[in-house]
């Protein structure tokens, strides 16, 4: 894989090639859920630390796994019970973990952009694993992903999605993905306190 950025932030800022290249290797890495002994040394040495500020179980769970069948040390970071329980800011708390050397800091966040703003002063990479309403990258990549092993392509299709699109950061990550992939997204959503309503993307 030749991945060139350091941060993984939104859909919006891949091109079709890069999402190509995720999605080729995620493949080539999903065998290793039906071995015996799920570990291979692709990250041996590198520390990964999953700071999140909202409460998950699927998103953090799927990097903790991730982080260890491919042998990095994944330490997980909860804001309940931490210093930002005290009021320690959040650039504050991941300067804290960058003096600890992580080669990863995997964030989830309620404020839009946080990610982005800690790709901007930390050293090491970033990955947004979901910031308020903005985005949701990694689940868009694994949405993409389904579709594209239940289909065979992701060029061309018509893909629709429903629900509360207004609040879903992972449907604003999808409708990009897909439209990158050459996909025409559809979606339609309930806005509070409103009829449904629907828009679509060409």
């Amino acid at each position: 894989m030749s991945w060139k950025r350091k941060d993984l932030l939104g859909m919006r800022d891949l091109d079709a090639s890069e999402i190509t290249d995720v999605l080729d290797t995620a493949v080539s890495m999903k065998e290793i859920a039906s071995r015996e002994i799920k570990k291979v040394p692709t990250l041996r040495g590198k520390t990964v630390v999953n700071l999140f500020y909202e409460s998950s179980t699927r998103t953090r769970t799927s990097f903790e796994i991730a982080g260890k069948w491919l042998s990095a040390d994944v330490i997980n970071f909860s804001a309940s019970g931490s210093s930002a329980d005290k009021g320690e800011s959040l650039l504050d708390t991941a300067r804290n973990i960058e003096a600890m050397s992580p080669d990863v800091v995997v964030v989830r966040h309620k404020a839009s952009g946080a990610p982005a703003l800690l790709a901007r002063h930390l050293r090491c990479g970033v990955v947004n694993a979901g910031d308020g309403l903005h985005e949701h990258p990694t689940q868009a990549l694994l949405d993409l992903m389904t579709i594209r092993e239940k289909k065979g392509h992701l060029e061309g299709l018509n893909v629709t999605i429903v629900g509360d699109i207004t609040h879903s950061r992972v449907a604003r990550s999808n409708i990009h993905g897909m439209r990158k992939m050459a996909s025409r997204s559809r979606w339609r959503g309930r806005r509070p306190s409103s009829r449904p309503s629907a828009r679509s993307w060409a």
